[in-house]
C-alpha cells in the first residue's frame, strides 16, 4: 500500500487551517460554508490595474479546420506552446497554451465520425490531454500519469523533490502508465450524444496550474436531430467558458504554487488549499466583455472552466428585472424539454446550454448576467448590448429529445456509498474519497461494462464530482428529489456542503481504467481522485 507515500507527495503533512477545522467539525464548518458557496477557496488579489467591466468585446475562440477527413475521421493537429497572450488590454501575460491562445480553439465534431487529435508537446514540463465528457476509450481518456513528455524531459532528483515518493515521482512508478515523447495521438469515436464538451490538462499532482495557466478548450459535438430543432444558431450560438484568474504587478498570472516552475514540488500555498479564486472574470480569455447583440434568442453554451469558483448566473436588464435563463441542455446534451431558471447555480466542470431571449430588450439597451455569488468585481461576468432589431426564426420545442436513458434504481445491480471529505493521514490533512488519497497502483472501484449502479456520494463540503467515461441522471439530493438544474444526463454533480446525493449510470461503451474525482482542481490535485475499472 502506497498511501502515505500518496499524501507526502501531495505534501498533504503539516497543512492546517481550513482543513483541519473542516476534519475537527466536520458537517457544523460544513453548515457555515453553505452560505458562502463561491469560498469553497481563497482569493488572490490582483496587483496591476485591472480594467471596468463591459469595455472589451466578447472573443468566440476560433473552430479549428480539420488537416485531413479521410476515411471517416477527421484529424486536428494542436501544438501546446507558451505565448504571450493578451488579456488585460495592453497587458501582455506568458499561458502555456493550446495553438497559442486561451482558450485554446474550439473543435466541432460530428456525432459518428471519429476525431483524431495529435497533440505535440512544446511546454516545459509533461502533460496530458482528457475530454471532458467524452465517451472516449481508456488509452484515449488522458490518465493522469499517461503522460507526453517534452523533448529532454528527465525526472527531478531526489534532493530537488523535498517530502515526495521517489520511487517514480508524478506517478512514474506507474505500471500501466503509457508515456511517450513529445507527441500523442488521442482518438474519440464520438459516438454520443451533441453536447459542449472541453478538453484540459490532467496531469499527475498538476491539473490546477497547468488549467490556470491557460490548458482548457471547448470541443462541441453537433448531429442532424439537435439541428434541425431550430434553436438559435450561427452568430446566435455563443460557446461561454467562463474562468477566473489573478493577475502579478507585471502581467503574469499569479498562483499560489509551491513550486512556480511546476517540475518539482506539487501543491499550494496553505492559505489556498482549499481552492484557489481569482478576483478578474474572464469570459473566453476576456476580462468582463460585452457582446453587441440584435434584439434576438441567443443560444448561450456555458462551461464553468475556473479551479474553484463557483457561480449563480442571472440575467438582468436596466431596470434590474431578471430575464428567464431557458435551460435546454446539460453537460451530457438536450434535455427532454426545457426549464426556466431565473437564476443557474454552475460548478467548476458543470455546462448548461440555455436560451436567453432579448427580443424586448430596447435598441441601446443592455442585460448583464451577473454572478449572484460574486462580490466586488467577481459579481459582473459579461453584458448583451443591444444594437439592432432583427428578424429571428429560431424557437425553443417543447420537446428537445426522446433518446434520455429511462434506467430505474430498481435496474441497479449494486448500490455504492462514496464520501468526499477532507481527512487526516499520518497526523496531516488532505482532500479524500473514502477516507483514502488517489493512489494510481490501487484498484477502488471496479465494474462491469453494461452494469446499472447507484452510487450515494456525500460531502462536507463543495465538490464538484465527475465521473469519467459515462454520463448519469441525478436521483435524489438530502432523500428529496433532484433540483431542477439537475435535469438531463450529466458528468459532473455540485454536492453542497454537508449534502448528500444519489446518482446513476451505466457502464457501457468501453472497458478499462478511468477515474472520478472532485473537479475543484486543488482538491483533486491533493488526492480527491479514485480510480475506476470497467471490465
Amino acid at each position: 500500500m502506497r498511501e502515505a507515500d500518496g499524501l507526502s507527495r501531495r505534501r498533504v503533512l503539516g497543512i492546517g487551517g481550513a482543513l483541519g477545522l473542516l476534519t475537527a467539525t466536520g458537517l457544523t464548518a460544513s453548515a457555515a460554508l453553505a452560505r458562502h458557496p463561491a469560498q469553497t477557496g481563497t482569493e488572490l488579489r490582483s496587483a496591476v490595474p485591472l480594467p471596468p467591466a463591459y469595455r472589451v468585446p466578447l472573443p468566440v475562440p476560433a473552430v479549428l479546420s480539420p488537416t485531413d477527413t479521410a476515411g471517416g475521421v477527421d484529424r486536428y493537429e494542436i501544438t501546446q506552446r507558451p505565448a504571450s497572450v493578451e488579456i488585460l488590454p495592453g497587458v501582455r501575460t506568458p499561458m502555456w497554451t493550446y495553438g497559442g491562445g486561451f482558450p485554446g480553439p474550439t473543435i466541432e465534431a460530428r456525432r459518428g465520425r471519429t476525431v483524431r487529435v495529435t497533440h505535440h508537446n512544446e511546454l516545459p514540463v509533461p502533460t496530458v490531454v482528457h475530454l471532458h465528457g467524452g465517451h472516449t476509450p481508456a488509452e484515449s481518456d488522458g490518465y493522469p500519469t499517461d503522460l507526453v513528455l517534452p523533448d529532454g524531459w528527465r525526472e527531478p532528483a531526489a534532493h530537488d523533490m523535498p517530502g515526495m515518493d521517489m520511487s517514480g515521482g508524478h506517478g512514474m512508478d506507474d505500471p500501466h502508465a503509457v508515456r511517450t515523447r513529445r507527441t500523442r495521438h488521442y482518438t474519440y469515436p464520438t459516438d454520443q450524444r451533441a453536447t459542449l464538451l472541453w478538453y484540459h490538462d490532467h496531469r499527475m499532482d498538476f491539473t490546477a496550474p497547468a488549467i490556470w495557466r491557460g490548458l482548457a478548450g471547448m470541443h462541441l459535438v453537433r448531429d442532424d436531430a439537435e439541428n434541425a430543432l431550430g434553436l438559435p444558431s450561427g452568430p446566435r450560438e455563443l460557446p461561454l467558458m467562463i474562468t477566473d484568474r489573478a493577475f502579478a504587478a507585471d502581467g503574469t498570472l499569479a498562483y499560489p504554487a509551491l513550486d512556480p516552475t511546476l517540475r518539482t514540488t506539487p501543491g499550494v500555498r496553505e492559505p489556498y488549499l482549499a481552492g484557489v479564486l481569482g478576483d478578474v472574470i474572464l469570459v473566453n480569455g476576456a476580462p468582463w466583455p460585452v457582446h453587441e447583440a440584435d434584439a434576438a434568442r441567443y443560444r448561450l453554451r456555458i462551461l464553468n472552466a475556473s479551479n474553484a469558483r463557483h457561480y449563480e448566473l442571472a440575467a438582468v436588464d436596466d431596470a434590474g428585472r431578471r430575464l428567464d435563463l431557458v435551460q435546454v441542455g446539460a453537460d451530457q446534451g438536450l434535455l427532454a424539454a426545457p426549464i426556466r431558471h431565473r437564476s443557474l447555480p454552475v460548478a467548476p466542470a458543470e455546462r448548461y446550454d440555455v436560451v436567453l431571449d432579448l427580443a424586448h430588450v430596447p435598441v441601446g439597451g443592455r442585460v448583464r448576467i451577473v454572478n449572484l455569488l460574486g462580490t466586488g468585481r467577481t459579481r459582473d461576468v459579461l453584458a448583451f448590448r443591444i444594437v439592432r432589431r432583427a428578424a429571428d426564426r429560431s424557437r425553443i420545442p417543447r420537446t428537445l429529445a426522446t433518446d434520455l436513458p429511462t434506467w430505474h434504481r430498481t435496474d441497479a445491480v449494486r448500490v455504492r456509498d462514496m464520501a468526499f471529505r477532507a481527512g487526516r493521514m499520518d497526523g496531516g490533512h488532505g482532500w479524500l474519497i473514502g477516507g483514502r488519497p488517489f493512489d494510481p497502483a490501487r484498484p477502488d472501484v471496479t465494474t462491469r461494462l453494461g452494469d446499472v449502479e447507484v452510487w450515494r456520494l456525500v460531502a462536507d463540503v463543495h465538490h464538484p464530482v465527475h465521473v469519467h467515461l459515462v454520463g448519469f441522471r441525478v436521483l435524489s439530493r438530502g432523500g428529496r428529489a433532484p433540483l431542477a438544474y439537475d435535469g438531463g444526463l450529466k458528468d459532473t454533480i455540485s454536492l453542497r456542503p454537508g449534502e448528500s446525493a444519489e446518482i446513476i449510470t451505466r457502464f457501457d461503451g468501453y472497458r478499462g481504467r478511468f477515474l472520478f474525482h472532485c473537479h475543484n482542481a486543488e482538491h483533486e490535485d491533493m488526492g480527491m481522485m479514485a480510480n475506476l475499472t470497467v471490465t
